[in-house]
Formats: C-alpha cells, sequence, structure tokens
C-alpha cells in the first residue's frame, strides 16, 4: 500500500532560505552515530533527546571548534557562539520522510496526486455546498438517494461553472 500525499517541506530556516544547510545536506551513518556535515566535519557526540515530544529521538553535537571558524557557519547556524546540533528521528522514519519529499518533487508524484487532489475536492464540495455530513434521512434506501442528487447537484453546478 502507497500513500499518495504531499509530506511537510522541513520546516528549518536553512530549507526555506534554499541557501542554507537543511539535514538533507548531511550525511548519516546510522551504524557508527556520525554525522557529517557538508564541509566534512563530525559530530562529537550523539546523545538521546531530552524532550522526545518533539518528533526528535537524538541529537548530534559538532564541536565549537569546527563550527566556529567554518567558512559556511551563516549557512548553517544563526547561532554566534554555539555549535550546530542536528535533531534526528529514528533512521526509519529520517530515510522515509526523506525519500518522500525527493518523491514528491517528481512529476509521476504530481500526475498520481492531481488524481487524488480532484477527488478531495470533489469530497469538499459536497460536504461544504450540499451537507454530505448529514444524512436527511432515516433508511439505507433514502440515504441512497439523497447521495446520489448531491451528486448530481455538484455535477450540474460544476456544468453551470
Amino acid at each position: 500500500m502507497t500513500i499518495v500525499g504531499p509530506v511537510a517541506d522541513d520546516p528549518s530556516w536553512q530549507a526555506r532560505a534554499g541557501e542554507g544547510f537543511d539535514k538533507g545536506s548531511f550525511d548519516i551513518d546510522w551504524e557508527r552515530q556520525v554525522v557529517t556535515c557538508p564541509a566534512g566535519k563530525q559530530n562529537i557526540s550523539w546523545l538521546p533527546n531530552t524532550y522526545p515530544k518533539n518528533g526528535v529521538v537524538f541529537e548530534a553535537r559538532f564541536a565549537r571548534k569546527d563550527c566556529t571558524p567554518c567558512p559556511f557557519r551563516p549557512q548553517c547556524t544563526r547561532s554566534k557562539t554555539e555549535p550546530r546540533i542536528i535533531g534526528l528521528q529514528t533512521r526509519k522514519q529520517h530515510e522515509a520522510l526523506q525519500a518522500a519529499r525527493r518523491r514528491q518533487t517528481t512529476e509521476e508524484f504530481r500526475l498520481q496526486y492531481a488524481a487524488r487532489a480532484g477527488v478531495e475536492g470533489t469530497h469538499a464540495q459536497a460536504i461544504r455546498r450540499c451537507g454530505l455530513r448529514r444524512c436527511r434521512y432515516i433508511g439505507q434506501a433514502k440515504a441512497r438517494l439523497q447521495h446520489v442528487l448531491t451528486a448530481v447537484a455538484i455535477d450540474l453546478v460544476r456544468l453551470s461553472e
């Protein structure tokens, strides 16, 4: 089974700006618990997150001696003194999210999602315009009649637009 739908973009300022180093720019070796930055430096610690409710399970911290003189620092962090810290989900979640983000940039995904978006638009229109969430009748036969009439009404509205 495949879920066809967009995942949220990376919310970090680096990803939004399109010029910084977001999580996708870092190489992660899950077995060795090593994160390598785009400048080639490796993290000094890999610790469990102290507040896992935010979805982050691990934190990889880089050394101050590596981050402070780095020429790429403005693209990596806004902190004046602290080094970069990368918050990571579990490996399975991280890899699935990165793969989904890569996949949703393809033309194949756009075509698949266009069909789903059309169906969702029809449902939304039926709910908003025709009150489809509430059945006006009791009994399966009359409820079916209401659904058929609602579908006809949506088609007539679309023809007139």
